[in-house]
């Protein structure tokens, strides 16, 4: 329900009940959640869209091995850093106005993007392409909190659940169609320039059709919380995505030394300042809600083994397959198929069977791990794009019935004064299991290329992935049984 409420006068208006809701509410209409969607799909698309873009990003600017980590790496680390004070913000000064200024702000980077003449600029404006994600993300999640409820809003969860997802694999669907269509020369700089007229007319659609909601009683920006978790953030991001490709060097250990001290230093700040009443940026509270505390435990797992299979896949097929940028993409057809239709059955499948919806889908995820492995290992080297069909069609019926409800679990229990910043940290949370991810799977499947080769490198990422199942599995006995 929204946040914001405009008193009538009429003497006879009716009391609201559960299924009327006052006049003056601000309405998410169909033309309004589509909108949003899209405006959701452009950050995520862009975490993936470059991993089939890397070589020839690499051919082009004479990157480098440490300067590709970055280019991914400095979208991430920024994007995971400055989610939570984009929620925040979207409280205090109106979801709609920061979706638009988001919008704005990812169009023009990714314009820079796309101009960038050499490897330092395309660096820079990835981060400041992470930072305008940030800024547009969280007030898709605190919109549809605030201007549906019920079935719509069930509904409405589950349908961002599945852009969530299927935006992830079509990232690299499309990076590599675009690569691979080398529109008028572009290249690579497509993926990136095809965002400019995408974010101006969900821009036009945004101003038209997305009500404006914010917080009844906003609060400042906390300053030293923030400061405190962006230190968190890039002390654990920075080393494991940039480590390896740099060396391992002196630097890196460092910041991972730090880690522990400024993990331990914000988690007791944010008590502290909740405790004299003050407004954390992330309040430990929202923590002690059930729902968001067994959510927000599964979905790092999740993210962790999603986000570290959708990188060493995009390198096995390309590099030890020798599949082009357009085969690589088309893989994962089946998986954003499945994974699409699987998180439109969800409601309808939790509303009748609960969390049991979630611990099935993990162990079909699990089920497609397994005959992905059997897969490479029996046809090595001459895996077909249709070979892989079966397997990556099971996975994303799993991961379709596990992402979409996490999402919803977590929000299911937050009051809609707190829906922006638990968006926040929620898609903080998801982001940094990504970006975890690629870091912990692909920095294990890229130390054992050298001794055992790439299909043997591929088989152990993924057996890792299966272990991570295992135990996201038992996690999920820790969710509520119904959902509200």
């Amino acid at each position: 329900m929204s946040d914001t409420r405009v008193p009538t006068t009429a003497p006879a208006a009716p009391p609201a009940t559960a299924r009327t809701r006052p006049a003056a509410t601000p309405l998410l209409t169909p033309t309004g959640l589509l909108t949003v969607l899209l405006g959701a799909a452009l950050p995520m698309i862009d975490f993936f869209i470059v991993n089939v873009a890397l070589p020839t990003i690499d051919r082009d600017l004479h990157a480098g091995p440490a300067l590709l980590e970055m280019v991914v790496a400095g979208y991430g680390v920024a994007y995971a850093m400055l989610l939570v004070l984009g929620g925040r913000l979207g409280d205090m000064v109106g979801r709609r106005r920061l979706f638009l200024w988001g919008l704005a702000a990812f169009g023009l980077t990714s314009l820079a993007c796309g101009l960038a003449p050499d490897a330092w600029t395309l660096v820079a404006a990835r981060v400041a392409q992470g930072a305008a994600s940030a800024l547009l993300l969280p007030q898709v999640l605190a919109t549809i909190q605030a201007t549906t409820t019920g079935k719509r809003r069930a509904r409405a969860l589950s349908l961002y659940g599945g852009t969530a997802g299927v935006s992830s694999a079509v990232g690299q669907v499309l990076g590599g169609l675009l690569v691979s269509a080398d529109l008028a020369g572009t290249g690579w700089r497509a993926v990136f320039l095809v965002n400019v007229p995408i974010a101006a007319v969900a821009w036009l659609l945004a101003a038209r059709t997305v009500p404006e909601t914010r917080s009844p009683h906003p609060s400042r920006v906390d300053g030293p919380g923030t400061a405190l978790l962006a230190v968190t953030l890039i002390t654990l991001l920075l080393p494991l995505t940039e480590g390896r490709a740099a060396g391992w060097p002196l630097w890196s250990w460092l910041l991972l030394a730090v880690f522990p001290f400024a993990a331990t230093a914000f988690v007791l700040f944010e008590r502290r300042a909740e405790r004299v009443g003050h407004t954390p940026l992330v309040p430990p509270s929202l923590l002690r809600i059930p729902s968001v505390r067994s959510g927000l435990a599964m979905i790092v797992p999740f993210s962790i083994g999603f986000g570290g299979f959708m990188f060493v896949v995009a390198v096995a097929l390309q590099n030890g397959l020798h599949y082009g940028p357009f085969a690589a993409g088309l893989s994962l057809v089946p998986l954003c198929l499945t994974f699409f239709f699987a998180s439109l059955a969800g409601p309808r499948l939790v509303q009748r069977f609960g969390r049991r919806v979630v611990i099935a889908g993990s162990m079909i995820q699990g089920a497609g791990l397994i005959a992905l492995a059997l897969t490479v290992h029996a046809g090595w080297p001459g895996v077909s794009v249709l070979g892989l069909a079966p397997s990556m069609a099971v996975l994303g019926v799993g991961q379709g019935m596990v992402l979409p409800i996490l999402l919803r679990i977590v929000l299911s229990e937050l009051p809609a004064a707190q829906a922006g910043v638990g968006g926040g940290v929620m898609v903080t949370t998801q982001q940094s299991g990504l970006a975890l991810g690629v870091a912990t799977l692909g920095t294990l499947f890229l130390a054992l290329l050298p001794s055992v080769g790439i299909r043997d490198a591929l088989l152990a990422a993924l057996l890792t992935q299966l272990a991570i199942v295992v135990g996201t599995t038992v996690l999920a006995l820790r969710l509520p049984r119904t959902l509200r």
